[in-house]
């Protein structure tokens, strides 16, 4: 009996070769050298996230034809530096000289890093980068709460999250890359006093907004929202194939 559940085994697994071999995918290396020619996108989560939370994004970047590498990190825990390091490590290991072209997204301190990164490591084959809800001049949230003591419970990153000019993002000098900022605007404004003007509930538009960016586009969601929606996704597209967002 074994005998023979197992030649019907051998022959179901020799007729699909047989199927995959007339459609032209004969072998897991041709697969493989095929993923190797694409650009490989690195997807940056955000704040007191890990890398799950951007899955969503990362399928529809790969169902878009590209790879990604989805880069981790302990924001809660890890200093600044202690950050960089552990996301170079991470990037030298995946993607240098491992496709045509390397491009980023981040969403909001993602973003940051994304930026940090770049200022002090070069790739050859850089391609386009997208900033999504990133507080690219700092966070007024930050500037207003970073005092209190429950406050540190966030970690050393988050505090050095504020606007002035020798916090994390005031260290960061200005892209000469290709980058597109995509801000998140929520449904009614109740924290005037914390964010002021249009906001995400975390991020002002404004201080999304960098200088040399190449384009800018604002989607009615909040925050952590900006994560899922189709409209920042189709916006990352297009910005990753084109340099620029077009309009949905």
């Amino acid at each position: 009996m074994r005998k023979a559940v197992l030649a019907v085994l051998v022959t179901g697994v020799l007729t699909w070769t047989a199927v995959w071999t007339a459609l032209g995918v004969d072998n897991l290396g041709a697969a493989d050298a095929s993923a190797s020619e694409r650009d490989i996108v690195v997807v940056v989560h955000g704040l007191g996230r890990s890398k799950s939370a951007m899955w969503l994004l990362a399928s529809r970047i790969e169902e878009a034809g590209y790879r990604v590498a989805r880069v981790g990190y302990s924001s809660l825990r890890q200093t600044p530096e202690e950050i960089l390091d552990d996301i170079a490590g991470q990037i030298a290991a995946c993607c240098h000289g491992t496709s045509p072209n390397v491009h980023f997204v981040g969403h909001s301190l993602g973003g940051l890093l994304i930026r940090a990164y770049l200022a002090e490591h070069r790739i050859a084959n850089l391609g386009r980068v997208v900033l999504i809800g990133t507080p690219n001049t700092g966070s007024e949230i930050v500037d207003n709460l970073g005092h209190k003591w429950w406050f540190r419970v966030l970690g050393p990153m988050a505090r050095g999250l504020g606007t002035s000019p020798d916090s994390f993002p005031g260290t960061i000098g200005e892209p000469d890359y290709p980058v597109g900022v995509i801000a998140g605007v929520r449904n009614g404004r109740v924290n005037e006093d914390l964010l002021p003007g249009e906001d995400d509930g975390l991020v002002t538009v404004e201080s999304t907004r960098i200088d040399g960016m190449a384009d800018f586009a604002i989607v009615n969601a909040g925050h952590a929202a900006l994560r899922y929606d189709k409209a920042v996704a189709k916006y990352t597209m297009t910005f990753l194939r084109t340099g620029s967002f077009g309009r949905q």
